[in-house]
């Protein structure tokens, strides 16, 4: 790549990271992303204001634990905006717990309410209904770039995401740049999760820790 994420040292610049979407993108293409580097790359790149990261937490009332939770407290301490939002626990029709939960419209909401202050947004996702709310920032003269993949199966980035967006970025491109290193090759679960978000294709809420 010419350049990281067509960042630019001028541009007041804002990341906003759609979770769920953004780590089963990087699972499906087989490697973890190193959110330290990601960062570093980031700030000696341009004026970043905020790297704001959006997920939806499982808490399980029974074990009093979420798998995700290591990865939240570790973005929390190391120069990331948290937002976050509990799940809600519901049965299925076969009797089993299952939790749902979105971020989405956080995501949404803190984009427009920023997007005066910023020449750049990056977007870590592939959501579709995400479409509107690119348009709204762009008629605001924000420039906006779009990071997931193609190169999985299926897809995770949305055609008419994609069409929206000043610019696409693939993660299987970031790779070497962004990957963690030693971590080890990830492979696609065959198996659904019990955590049923509400992203487009039912993008699931399952994370590893960080080191």
């Amino acid at each position: 790549m010419a350049d990281f994420l067509g960042l630019r040292e001028t541009e007041r610049t804002a990341f906003f990271i759609d979770g769920a979407n953004l780590y089963k993108a990087a699972r499906n293409i087989g490697f973890d992303i190193d959110y330290k580097n990601l960062l570093a790359k980031t700030k000696s790149s341009c004026q970043l204001l905020r790297a704001s990261y959006y997920t939806a937490i499982q808490e399980d009332r029974d074990q009093d634990y979420s798998p995700l939770r290591p990865l939240v407290d570790w973005l929390d301490y190391n120069g990331y905006t948290m937002v976050t939002k509990t799940t809600r626990e519901f049965t299925d029709q076969q009797g089993r717990k299952r939790y749902k939960g979105s971020t989405d419209i956080e995501l949404v909401v803190d984009m427009l309410l920023l997007a005066d202050r910023l020449d750049h947004i990056v977007l870590f996702s592939g959501n579709g209904d995400f479409r509107r709310a690119i348009e709204a920032v762009q008629a605001k003269g924000v420039r906006v770039t779009m990071v997931s993949t193609v190169k999985s199966s299926p897809p995770m980035a949305s055609d008419d995401l994609r069409r929206q967006a000043d610019s696409f970025v693939d993660l299987v491109d970031l790779e070497k740049i962004i990957g963690r290193s030693g971590a080890p090759a990830r492979k696609p679960r065959a198996e659904k999760s019990d955590i049923d978000d509400e992203y487009e294709d039912e993008f699931d809420d399952e994370y590893e820790d960080v080191d």
